[in-house]
């Protein structure tokens, strides 16, 4: 089985970077309308069996739900924890594959997350594929099994990710997505966003009604 699982945090502190471009309010409806725009396509991913987005906040767990995906919803144990502890709440066998994507990836396409499990389906041995982000970061994880290495999230954590992976002897491959390369975290990753040729209808629409671009 293979399973992806998103992070969210709060809708109250999300995107606090763009807070100089938008109302509180706004910055909420915007995380709604990236979850929306990537738990499409990852429904629409062939190889993924199961979605779930884990979060302490109920608006995101009811659109999480209303869309088909699960929701790990409960208290905020942090990112890291979150991640850790999402493969025990969902039951997963100890093979099982994890792929674990970042919330604020709109323009992701099925077709490119599938790539991530095709990359890996012909290794018999534990095995990992990370799609980077533009900043150095990791935009998505998949492993098989899901705790064939530890998860590294926040800065600088695909050359983390690419170290964890070493020390445990497993293969990493890298996996360069254009549509998993941009996540919005600021007015010029929103310019960029618009700029693209991509998916993200719903993002796109949402950001159409409060102006931008400015």
């Amino acid at each position: 089985m293979s399973v992806a699982v998103i992070p969210i945090k709060s809708l109250a502190h999300s995107k606090s970077r763009l807070a100089s471009e938008f109302s509180r309010s706004e910055l909420e409806t915007l995380s709604l309308s990236m979850l929306d725009d990537l738990l499409g396509s990852l429904l629409a991913t062939p190889a993924l069996t199961r979605v779930a987005v884990a979060t302490p906040d109920d608006r995101v767990a009811e659109l999480a739900r209303s869309l088909g995906a699960e929701a790990l919803h409960g208290p905020d144990p942090g990112l890291k924890s979150a991640i850790d502890g999402a493969p025990a709440k969902l039951g997963l066998e100890p093979d099982d594959a994890l792929l674990v994507i970042l919330g604020d990836l709109p323009d992701a396409r099925p077709d490119e997350l599938q790539r991530l499990f095709d990359a890996i389906k012909d290794n018999e041995g534990p095995v990992a594929a990370l799609a980077p982000s533009s900043d150095g970061g990791t935009s998505a994880l998949l492993r098989k099994p899901h705790d064939c290495i530890p998860s590294c999230f926040g800065a600088e954590s695909a050359l983390r990710h690419m170290e964890a992976a070493e020390a445990e002897g497993v293969p990493l491959l890298r996996i360069p997505l254009p549509s998993l390369d941009l996540d919005l975290d600021s007015a010029t990753d929103l310019d960029r966003f618009w700029n693209t040729d991509g998916c993200g209808l719903r993002t796109r629409e949402t950001l159409s009604k409060m102006g931008w671009p400015r």
